[in-house]
């Protein structure tokens, strides 16, 4: 049986980006997610809390940097706006994270894999059934090219 930890014992456990981003950022992006451009005010007047107007401005800077968001001058000013959808950030961390995870071999493997069954199969039967099935088209394809 896995030992269960209380939900938000490790930071990211609910949310893949978690980890990735501090809670600021987490927080900028979600707003940025949204669509359209944003100035940093207008950011900064959409947070859930209080932040300093710089604070803001170098968040978002740093969110550029990463690569997260683009940005175009207008005026003195920055407009910025996502420069990938939160899907394609979730799909890239998942994609990092398996690769380094399968890296190790197939013992280093076994624990994330008999994790994975145990979480999906103790909350969605529908989702076991669905990795059963992806499980099988996988191996009908690696079938079918071999021969």
């Amino acid at each position: 049986m896995m030992k269960r930890f209380p939900d938000g014992w490790l930071r990211g456990t609910r949310d893949p980006l978690g980890s990735a981003l501090g809670h600021l950022e987490r927080s900028v992006m979600d707003i940025v997610w949204q669509g359209g451009e944003f100035s940093v005010h207008t950011v900064q007047g959409l947070l859930d809390r209080q932040a300093a107007y710089t604070t803001v401005m170098t968040t978002l800077d740093r969110l550029y940097k990463k690569g997260l968001v683009l940005r175009r001058r207008e005026g003195r000013a920055f407009l910025y706006k996502a420069a990938i959808e939160r899907h394609e950030l979730e799909a890239s961390m998942t994609t990092g994270l398996l690769d380094g995870m399968l890296s190790g071999g197939p013992g280093a493997t076994r624990p994330f894999l008999s994790n994975l069954v145990e979480a999906v199969g103790d909350t969605h039967d529908e989702l076991l059934d669905e990795l059963e099935r992806l499980v099988r088209e996988k191996r009908e394809r690696l079938n079918r090219d071999r021969r």
